[in-house]
């Protein structure tokens, strides 16, 4: 296999990246055999496969990096960054990461240089002891909108507006709109709030998805790559001709970012998606681009489609990498929608999912693959169903 050159300083350790050295041309033909080969072992026809696309920036096109504490050794110098491959437990400092601008980098090192200067401690999740947890970074790429929230236990007690003061003078391309520290008393991995304390501006930044504008939290799901999300939902937009008229159910919608860009002119819009918070946003995203014929409900789609009481022309749903429940898969071919319009960010439990809809008289139109995900293996895919 042809390598070329590693370009980032940080790859031959940093478990970011699993295929940079990998010339880009040939990481796509590697993804394409890999979606075609997942879709033959489960015998769905891939004669209506089209292309896949290019993601239009495969340098810095991250609009969040959720960044660890740790170190490399026991007891040595506090790192802020990424784990290496295949060492959970340890973390190595990215300061020249190439998957996110300049602005992340700045903020990174001057962060980590001023938890160094104070002496502050990384959280270990075994002892249950320490300060600091994660750092998430977030920036609307198409606003300039930048947001910083530092996450720790609640074991110091600290004032940051020092720090808040060397970020303001940063010689940042973008423009900070927030700095928060979010307190995380949690003993798994995971991000979660216990308290937010706003040191600066709002804990919410802006950014522009095609022609509508949408107000993300810095702990909300949003597409990673902006410009490779404005690629796929126009390639999207395109599959389904056009929503005028149409009964829209838009299922796993999270901040509704994919309706509202691909059929703000249905007749109707219903909504779905388990996390509330997301179902908020969703409703003041619609408010944001006079979207005045969406409904989105906070609940299971396997409980809210059957209090629905209008039928689906079509469906369009974007799972988490896991895939659909089967009993809300059931439920969800039982609409009996003329077209299903699905979108998954993984081609195995996509492959399945197919499968399963096979079964309940929908066959498969045409699918394409959409690299949202440069330099790893992950890819996106969008697929046209019809109820045959």
């Amino acid at each position: 296999m042809q390598k070329t050159k590693d370009i980032c300083v940080h790859y031959d350790r940093c478990g970011g990246c699993s295929i940079q050295d990998i010339p880009y041309e040939e990481q796509l033909e590697n993804k394409k055999k890999m979606l075609l080969d997942l879709f033959k072992e489960k015998e769905i026809d891939i004669e209506n496969f089209e292309n896949i696309l290019a993601s239009p920036e495969i340098y810095e096109y991250r609009n969040n990096m959720e960044f660890s504490f740790g170190d490399l050794k026991k007891g040595g110098e506090l790192q802020l960054g990424m784990h290496p491959r295949g060492r959970r437990f340890d973390v190595i400092t990215v300061d020249n990461c190439l998957l996110v601008d300049q602005d992340f980098r700045d903020i990174l090192s001057t962060i980590l240089e001023y938890c160094r200067e104070n002496n502050f401690k990384k959280y270990h999740i075994k002892l249950r002891e320490g300060f600091l947890r994660n750092l998430v970074v977030r920036k609307g790429i198409n606003t300039g909108e930048v947001v910083a929230n530092l996450i720790t236990t609640s074991q110091v007690d600290h004032d940051f507006n020092p720090l808040v003061k060397k970020l303001n003078n940063l010689n940042l391309n973008g423009e900070l709109v927030g700095f928060i520290q979010t307190i995380n008393d949690d003993f798994s991995d995971q991000v979660s709030c216990d308290e937010m304390i706003v040191y600066h501006g709002r804990n919410y930044f802006y950014d522009k998805l095609l022609n509508n504008q949408f107000k993300i939290d810095s702990l909300s799901f949003f597409q990673t790559n902006t410009k490779g999300a404005e690629l796929l939902y126009s390639e999207a937009e395109k599959y389904i001709e056009s929503a005028n008229g149409k009964v829209v159910f838009d299922l796993y919608c999270g901040a509704g970012t994919i309706s509202q860009s691909i059929a703000a002119d249905a007749a109707k819009i219903y909504g779905i998606e388990i996390d509330s918070d997301a179902v908020e946003h969703a409703k003041e995203n619609a408010k944001l681009n006079g979207v005045k014929n969406a409904k989105f409900i906070a609940g299971d789609v396997l409980k809210e489609i059957d209090n629905i009481d209008q039928k689906a022309d079509l469906i369009i749903i974007d799972p988490p990498r896991p895939g659909i429940n089967p009993k809300a898969l059931e439920k969800i071919a039982a609409a009996n929608s003329k077209e299903i319009l699905y979108i998954s960010c993984n081609p195995k439990s996509l492959a399945r999912d197919l499968k399963e809809l096979e079964l309940h008289n929908y066959t498969l139109q045409k699918f394409k693959a959409i690299d949202m995900f440069p330099h790893t293996k992950h890819l996106e895919v969008i697929s046209l169903l019809k109820k045959e």
